[in-house]
């Protein structure tokens, strides 16, 4: 009976299926990509780093550090440091990084070359290895020269990967790789100089790197170095891609969760039409197990097959992310078919369909067969108690998908509380709308008017479900929409600020010579920012090497750590704003030292306006006051700084200083840096049209993924309004046809359909829309703490698009009737 119905019914039973279709196979493909994510980062995390594991230092090891380092003897060793180069063969200049490596490095993976003979022969002939994207954007070759500092070296060949690079941050800063011994003859590590030492080791195969790492890792902070394994890293790795797929995953749920939409309104509406046909075959013997497995039968097989077709449909998809996702990944990606994610996907189809479609399959249940003769076709009604015991058995299952895809169960309650709530709305403003065209129905209107009015309260009316239906369907939509809008907004850059040019590590002798350079090429100097070193000695009274070993305090552990680079000014920037306490400009010899710090790192120490700390600034310890607490707006491509001194302090310290300056086209920006290499070697220039460059092109990759993946929910919400509203004309044919034996034109039959469809489209997407735009307030406020600007996309394309649709689909539903004599109409669809 199942199989045979169903093919009477196969359009309807498709178009379920189809609303699930989409859904499982976005869930499918992703788990697939996570899956494979992790076992590659697993697999591959050795290779990742070169080495078991390494120890690194941003200064020049301690006595105690040397003896720790020294005692497991490290295999390979490197100082890296970020600078300009110059090509004399054509005068170009680049910021890069410089790796000066010694030893056999890496042990795991390869060095990249072109020649392939160059990784291994670099060391001995002294020449260095460049990025093959920087010697095709200058036009240079492997047997030209590279100028470093004061070093020029011959290219020995082309790097195309290195172990520990990736695609972003060799886009900013190439990496160059040249001997060690050379380090010291390029002349560019001074004073104030951003370095970094590291010593790789290979371990043997009995080593516990958890234990080396627990047990050496609090020895090496405390002389401000750091041991990193192979397995932390690949750990480290699969968190930073966690929340990645979380919002994957989310928006492949919020397309399943509208297919099981879809799924709910069409069988509900299918299954009133059966009532009758159940009824005979109760009269005829059947039992209620028998009338309820039939149909049960039928919605399970959808699950089973749809679930199926998503899940291959998932697995072409999934091979997909590694492309999308490769400028952000250290690695490529082998895809593998795991059994697991397509055994979720067939087990999701048939769960979700059956347990959405459960509660209008146990109406059949409760038919009685007196329905054969009732007039008023109003269906039975199951017991609130099973009522209740379904929606709590969805609303559970609900929470608990949400919390193995968001792994919290703070935002799987949110998320589960804001679609009731919102399916909650929807069905109150649909009764609301029933009961107020009702009680106040225009008496006066037309046939065609007042006739799709009735429709909307007369008996078997599909208000409430499409309302619902549309409303749900809409609501997720448009809050994905939001959303997608809210974190391409927090991800966006400042480019409006006037400085394009920013230049680093200029020591205090040549500070005026080359300000003097600027602006003899007719370009202002328009920041000139000190730089001071420091560390923190105490903070409250507590010693820093105390408060290391106390484990029960608030204080973040990289601050005791830190080596901050701070300035003084006796003004705020644009980028900061002031919270709490009062700006001190300057002070005058003798007065107490006040300071500034940002909201955040405040927060990291627990301290406040008030509090002292004291500084060891270059061996001299100065004590300090907080006088007020800024907040900095780090997403600004500018110098900005956690701590902040006024005037008249620090003077007189060891310092280097930062320049911005303007430059109007490409020339110019070239030739400055060119001349500015040539005199100071040791400067590092960042030109931020190209970083900006860099970083939109990254955002427009983070925009096209957030898209790609709004488009499935999008896609299967037209495909749960299509399903709801095309199994809905089956309710409307009898109608249309009696309208017409009684001399109705077929004009007038269009006008009502259309007048219904267009209430019900336009009510269920402006209360879905509104919805999204009170959950996407909450989220911007309470969750990415960004203020909310809603784009008026979804009012003025949502809204009029979903309305036509639904009217579209909704005339398209008694296009037989208007074509066929009415008694053919009847035949056909009996």
């Amino acid at each position: 009976m199942a199989w045979r119905d169903a093919k009477a019914s196969r359009v309807r039973l498709l178009l379920f299926m189809a609303s699930i279709i989409l859904g499982i196979a976005a869930v499918v493909s992703i788990q697939l990509f996570s899956t494979n994510l992790k076992e590659n980062i697993y697999i591959q995390s050795k290779a990742l780093m070169g080495a078991d594991y390494i120890i690194d230092t941003r200064q020049v090891p301690t006595e105690r550090a040397k003896v720790i380092i020294d005692s497991l003897k490290p295999d390979a060793s490197e100082v890296n440091f970020v600078s300009m180069i110059a090509f004399p063969k054509n005068g170009g200049t680049k910021l890069v990084k410089v790796r000066g490596l010694d030893g056999d490095f890496p042990f795991y993976g390869t060095i990249d070359t072109e020649p392939s003979s160059a990784a291994d022969t670099y060391q001995k002939s002294g020449g260095a290895l460049v990025d093959a994207t920087l010697l095709l954007q200058f036009n240079v070759k492997p047997g030209d020269s590279i100028k470093i500092g004061e070093l020029v070296l011959p290219i020995a060949g082309t790097l195309n990967a290195i172990p520990g690079s990736t695609a972003v941050s060799s886009s900013v800063a190439p990496p160059i790789i040249i001997p060690y011994r050379f380090i010291k003859n390029t002349e560019l590590l001074q004073f104030g100089s951003r370095k970094e030492y590291q010593f790789f080791y290979k371990a043997s195969d009995t080593l516990n790197l958890d234990t080396l790492e627990k047990k050496l890792q609090p020895m090496l902070e405390a002389e401000n170095a750091d041991l990193d394994t192979h397995t932390s890293t690949s750990r480290r790795l699969g968190q930073r891609y966690d929340n990645v797929g979380k919002f994957l995953n989310l928006a492949a749920f919020i397309a399943l969760l509208l297919g099981c939409i879809g799924i709910a309104s069409s069988v509900h509406i299918y299954i009133k039409e059966k009532l009758r046909a159940i009824a005979v075959l109760k009269c005829m013997g059947a039992s209620r197990r028998q009338s309820f497995l039939i149909f049960l039968v039928q919605i399970a097989g959808i699950g089973i097959v749809g679930g199926l077709i998503g899940a291959l449909i998932g697995i072409g998809l999934q091979g997909l992310f590694p492309y999308l996702l490769q400028e952000f990944l250290p690695f490529t990606v082998t895809v593998n078919i795991s059994a697991q994610p397509i055994i979720i996907g067939v087990f999701l189809g048939l769960f979700m369909s059956v347990l959405f479609a459960l509660l209008p399959l146990l109406r059949t249940w409760y038919v009685s067969p007196l329905e054969v003769l009732r007039v008023d076709e109003q269906a039975a009604q199951e017991p609130m108690k099973v009522r209740l015991i379904v929606f709590s058995t969805i609303l559970i299952f609900l929470f608990l998908f949400s919390f193995w895809l968001l792994n919290s169960a703070i935002y799987a309650l949110v998320f589960v509380l804001a679609s009731l709530i919102t399916f909650a709305v929807l069905a109150g403003v649909a009764l609301l709308s029933i009961r107020s065209i009702r009680r106040f129905f225009p008496k006066s209107w037309s046939f065609t008017a007042r006739q799709s009015l009735l429709n909307l309260f007369r008996p078997n009316n599909q208000t409430v479900v499409l309302v619902v239906a549309i409303g749900l369907g809409t609501f997720l939509i448009s809050t994905l929409y939001f959303t997608k809008d809210i974190l391409l907004t927090k991800s966006e850059i400042d480019t409006t600020e006037n400085a394009n040019m920013i230049i680093l590590d200029v020591q205090t002798g040549q500070r005026d010579a080359l300000e003097e350079m600027i602006k003899a090429q007719g370009l202002p100097v328009l920041d000139n920012i000190p730089l001071v070193t420091m560390r923190m000695h105490s903070i409250k009274g507590q010693l820093v090497n105390e408060l290391r070993q106390d484990t029960t305090k608030q204080i973040k552990r990289w601050v005791l750590n830190h080596e901050f680079r701070s300035t003084y000014r006796d003004s705020i920037t644009s980028s900061e704003e002031l919270i709490e306490g009062e700006w001190t400009p300057e002070l005058k010899a003798g007065d107490p030292v006040v300071i500034s710090l940002s909201d955040n790192l405040a927060l990291d120490i627990n301290v406040g306006v008030g509090d002292a700390i004291v500084f060891n600034i270059q061996g001299v310890l100065m004590e300090t006051t907080i006088g007020s607490i800024r907040k900095v707006d780090w997403r600004q491509l500018k110098p900005n700084f956690a701590i902040v001194f006024p005037k008249g302090v620090l003077e007189e310290a060891p310092q280097f200083n930062v320049m911005a300056t303007n430059v109007s086209d490409e020339k110019r920006s070239a030739d400055l840096q060119r001349d500015l290499v040539a005199k100071f070697p040791n400067v590092s220039i960042i030109d931020l049209r190209q970083v900006f460059t860099i970083v939109e092109d990254i955002l427009d990759k983070v925009t096209w993924i957030i898209n790609f993946m709004a488009f499935f929910s999008i896609l299967t919400g037209i495909i749960v309004l299509i399903g709801s509203v095309r199994t809905s004309k089956y309710q409307r044919i009898k109608e249309s046809v009696l309208l017409r034996t009684l001399g109705a034109k077929n004009t007038q039959i269009l006008k009502i359909s259309a007048l219904e469809y267009l209430f019900l489209g336009l009510l269920g997407s402006l209360v879905g829309i509104l919805l999204a735009l009170v959950s996407s307030l909450c989220l911007a406020l309470f969750v990415f703490k960004e203020p909310f600007a809603p784009s008026i996309i979804p009012f003025v394309v949502f809204l009029p698009g979903i309305t036509l649709l639904i009217m579209a689909i909704g005339l398209s539903n008694i296009r037989t009737v208007l074509k066929s004599s009415p008694l053919a109409v009847l035949r056909r669809e009996g």
